[in-house]
């Protein structure tokens, strides 16, 4: 394959973007769904961007234990990534490399959102199951959790649970695209079944809406992404009101929230049976645009996009962004060159 003729990538920083991410003082790190790559965005000592990419099969759920420690999904694991540079130091210009350290294999779940508990052991989506999920050393999963509508754990993507918020340490919001009981149900009510869940104490917060994605806790408020209608939302939570904060141009999913900023992950939309006939469809169109390959940030205090990087080529779909606070420039090493035998980390006695 020539050089011309390699799959090629672009992105593309709105104007004030990376001045927004040196006045925050974070960086980012986002999955791709169909390309299978781990990006990290950060900047370079002259302001410019940097980004750094890695390859792992079907990468999605993506959660930031601290600024030292990543955990990702991919096709059948689930990765634990340290940073191998001493704090205050730099390597090549970076002030994060991340190893992928350890890995659980799981087999293929369909691992979506992660998260860290009290303890500081992560707590995942299986979706495959439709439960929630914590690693095992023995195992392919522990369940610790599913929807009282969900009458046995099966292999059978029942509702489609995705999402996953937690308090205090502890799993509290969850969203399924329906409250459906039999194989793949849900793909039945993808316009308007999709709901908000309690983990606490199984009860459904809000109903009717259209394949949910991405809850997050912040500040006693919680936000989603009502994807299949391209909608932003904040959630009243005593009365399940919802409020809409955004109309987003292309198919959202992957939320993080840095202060007063939301970062939203956008994707183009599949030409298949799962994207057919969304409200979201008909939105672009009356909008008279296409949906965008995305990452999009929100000011919550005015419900404005006021930052954007945008990708094309063959970056398509995202899924999971996190933001890194106090990180500046971070990359990561993979498996696809000899750089991860050459690297070596020493514990303490």
């Amino acid at each position: 394959m020539s050089a011309e003729e390699k799959p090629q990538f672009e992105a593309m920083a709105s104007r004030q973007f990376t001045s927004w991410m040196l006045e925050q003082r974070l960086s980012l790190a986002f999955t791709t769904y169909q390309t299978g790559k781990l990006f990290l965005i950060g900047l370079q000592r002259d302001g410019r961007l940097s980004i750094s990419e890695r390859t792992f099969s079907r990468c999605m759920g993506l959660c930031a234990a601290d600024s030292n420690t990543l955990y990702m999904s991919s096709l059948y694991q689930l990765w634990r990534f340290e940073n191998a540079i001493p704090a205050g130091e730099t390597a090549n210009g970076y002030d994060r490399l991340y190893l992928p350290q350890m890995a659980y294999t799981t087999g293929d779940l369909d691992v979506h959102d992660i998260a860290m508990d009290a303890s500081g052991n992560p707590v995942f989506v299986n979706s495959l199951f439709s439960c929630l999920a914590r690693s095992s050393e023995t195992h392919s999963f522990t369940p610790v959790w599913k929807p009282k509508f969900i009458s046995k754990l099966a292999a059978e993507d029942r509702c489609h649970l995705n999402g996953l918020a937690m308090k205090n340490g502890q799993p509290r919001y969850v969203t399924a695209v329906s409250t459906t009981d039999v194989n793949e149900g849900w793909r039945e009510h993808r316009v308007d079944g999709g709901v908000v869940i309690d983990v606490e104490n199984d009860a459904i917060v809000t109903r009717g809406l259209s394949m949910p994605h991405s809850p997050r806790l912040h500040q006693g408020t919680l936000y989603l992404l009502n994807s299949g209608r391209g909608e932003f939302w904040k959630v009243d939570l005593k009365s399940g009101e919802f409020e809409p904060i955004a109309f987003c141009p292309g198919y959202a999913r992957g939320l993080t929230i840095a202060g007063d900023f939301a970062l939203i992950g956008l994707s183009k939309i599949r030409d298949n049976k799962t994207f057919a006939d969304l409200p979201l469809g008909a939105a672009l169109a009356e909008k008279g645009i296409e949906a965008r390959c995305a990452l999009q940030v929100v000011d919550l205090r005015s419900g404005d996009f006021v930052h954007s990087l945008n990708f094309k080529g063959i970056v398509k779909e995202l899924y999971d962004v996190v933001a890194l606070p106090g990180v500046m420039r971070p990359t990561a090493l993979g498996f696809k060159t000899d750089e991860i035998r050459r690297t070596i980390t020493i514990g303490d006695d």
